[in-house]
């Protein structure tokens, strides 16, 4: 008789490291198991339901969907915020309750960051010790002995990308809305993006001493976007606020501390510490300092913190006034220094019991899914390899065009090798760079040089992940010449094309005063009013120049995100089609490493 399988219970995203403990298994036994179904995670990666179920399936397990064990709708929202996930791994007569993850999301220039500094300004005032002498993204204030903590994000583009990562850090959103303006479409988009999030959405309705202030007709925009006004027998909170007069801020809290109440956040604080990176950069005199957010347990000066690949034992931690602090509890944002590496935003990290435990733990992934390296391969940082013994053979990817155009290429850098130093071209074929090409310039240390070709888009992400090189050229002279360069260590600074966007052309338009506009669809990356496009159809270059017009809905705009529909016209190009691939790029300088 065949042996049954243990059933576990499933969200619909879930990490690796997080699914390995709910099957009690190593973490690498479950990275094996996904890179033998042809996916590459690291340990803090979150994978869907749908391909955790393979893995389980394959180790024993038979895995059943939160939502398909779970009748009320509530308690299905619950379990995709963050915290809530916390609560049900700890015992509840440990839990505590915590202050509320506040963040600000709205329309550019409706008053999200003066609304911050207000309220950031008036508790200092209010008598909180110290001022604010250095920004960490994030910070705390006291109302009516409540502390709650702000995020200080850049808007709801970073609020997403928090949440891609599986870093849902927010409890509460506020949606703050000019009443003179009204719902735009940015405003639009981040209450999609909050409710997409099952994060309660607080309207502060800003700038109501404006003569064009305008709330009725406000509340009516907002009701259409099914944020129906509580004044309305609806369920959404809006609170006028002015951040010039300073009005309106203590109902703003009140209504803050009205949803926390409800919410009743709650955490841990003498569990293991875990929570979320918020940003981190390297600092002159300190190394790389991390802003994080304690989500459960309490960080203490002395742990030896885990991020990814990155560790490192905390040496120095600031509150957001830049204070020395000895210790952070939930919900409390710090700055700290020590790590050997910098991680990126939305890293969920954990405390170690030392550093010779985060090697071997670095150590066995890295040993599964490939070592981490310290430094991408490129023709800038080749020479000093060269000098430094690591290095004798230069390894090259060569992708073209046409076949014309390859084999002149190919023929002209393998002359270039010599009695010290060689040129070895792993691969050399016609057409566009694609993942197999990254991947294995991955492998081998490998730089990729292109002529007269693109990347499609996987094999962009993928050139990101894998820090590789993937060089650009329109001229077989130059190419060569940089090759050369790098062999005998003589590669001076350069300017490069860095493609920072690729969008689909979906329909054209024409306008009397502009010419032909292609409405497109962002597809990976953004688009920038002051960069450069080109538009490639059937994998051909059909033209390349300067972006003369971006427009997002009806208005004229600096940039568009991935995700986005809008509209743009290119130098005096006039002949998109349905199809085209236009790839937005800027051109940067590169600096001899």
């Amino acid at each position: 008789m065949a042996q049954t399988k243990t059933i576990i219970e499933l969200p619909d995203f879930v990490t690796v490291r997080e699914l390995a403990t709910i099957m009690d298994r190593s973490p690498i036994d479950v990275i094996k198991e996904l890179m033998g179904n042809g996916i590459m995670a690291n340990i803090n990666q979150q994978i869907d339901f749908d391909t955790a179920a393979i893995v389980a399936e394959e180790m024993g397990f038979e895995a059943i969907q939160f939502s398909a064990v779970q009748e009320e709708e509530e308690e299905v929202v619950e379990e995709k915020l963050a915290w809530r996930k916390i609560l049900a791994e700890e015992d509840e007569s440990k839990l505590q309750s915590r202050p509320p993850v506040i963040t600000m999301l709205g329309h550019v220039d409706h008053g999200k960051t003066s609304l911050l500094d207000v309220i950031r300004q008036a508790n200092v005032q209010a008598g909180e010790a110290g001022g604010i002498t250095q920004h960490i993204g994030a910070y705390q204030i006291v109302h009516e002995g409540q502390p709650i903590t702000f995020l200080d994000t850049p808007g709801h583009e970073a609020f997403t990308a928090m949440r891609a990562r599986g870093a849902q850090a927010t409890d509460i959103a506020i949606l703050v809305v000019a009443a003179d303006d009204g719902v735009m479409p940015q405003t639009r988009e981040a209450a999609d993006h909050a409710r997409a999030a099952h994060v309660p959405i607080i309207v502060a309705l800003n700038k109501i001493d404006l003569p064009s202030a305008n709330p009725p007709r406000v509340m009516q925009q907002l009701s259409e976007i099914g944020l129906v006004p509580d004044e309305w027998d609806g369920d959404t909170m809006v609170i006028p606020v002015s951040a010039k007069e300073r009005l309106g801020m203590e109902d703003l809290l009140e209504a803050i501390l009205l949803v926390t109440e409800d919410l009743n956040p709650r955490a841990n604080p003498n569990a293991s510490p875990t929570g979320v990176v918020l940003e981190a950069q390297k600092e002159k005199g300190r190394g790389v300092v991390a802003t994080l957010l304690v989500q459960n347990g309490t960080l203490k000066h002395g742990d030896t913190l885990l991020v990814d690949h990155h560790y490192g034992r905390i040496k120095a931690m600031f509150d957001f006034t830049g204070k020395t602090i000895k210790k952070a509890g939930p919900s409390t944002p710090v700055a700290v220094s020590g790590l050997n590496g910098t991680p990126e935003a939305g890293d969920q990290f954990t405390v170690v019991a030392s550093e010779k435990e985060a090697r071997r733990i670095v150590s066995e992934i890295e040993t599964v899914a490939g070592p981490e390296r310290q430094r991408p391969t490129t023709l800038d940082e080749f020479f000093a390899r060269l000098q430094q013994g690591d290095t004798k053979t230069l390894y090259l990817i060569v992708k073209a065009d046409v076949q014309g155009s390859l084999e002149p290429i190919v023929n002209s850098l393998e002359k270039l090798s010599n009695d010290e130093v060689s040129v070895e071209i792993l691969r050399s074929d016609t057409g566009s760079v694609t993942e197999s090409d990254v991947m294995l310039a991955s492998a081998s240390d490998a730089v990729i040089l292109g002529f007269n070709v693109g990347a499609d888009p996987i094999a962009y992400a993928a050139a990101s992940s894998e820090q590789v090189e993937i060089k650009s050229y329109n001229i077989i002279y130059h190419l060569i010449e940089d090759v050369e360069k790098a062999l005998k260590g003589m590669l001076e600074p350069t300017y490069e094309q860095v493609v920072i966007g690729r969008a689909e052309v979906r329909q054209t338009f024409k306008i009397r005063s502009l010419g032909r506009i292609a409405g497109c669809f962002m597809r990976t990356g953004e688009a920038r009013r002051n960069g450069q496009g080109r538009v490639i159809r059937n994998k051909k270059l059909m033209y390349s120049g300067s972006i003369s017009s971006l427009k997002h809905l009806q208005d004229n705009v600096r940039e568009v995100k991935a995700g986005f529909e809008f509209g743009v016209r290119i130098g005096d190009f006039d002949d998109y089609q349905a199809g085209d691939i236009i790839e937005f790029f800027v051109t940067q300088k590169v600096e001899v490493a």
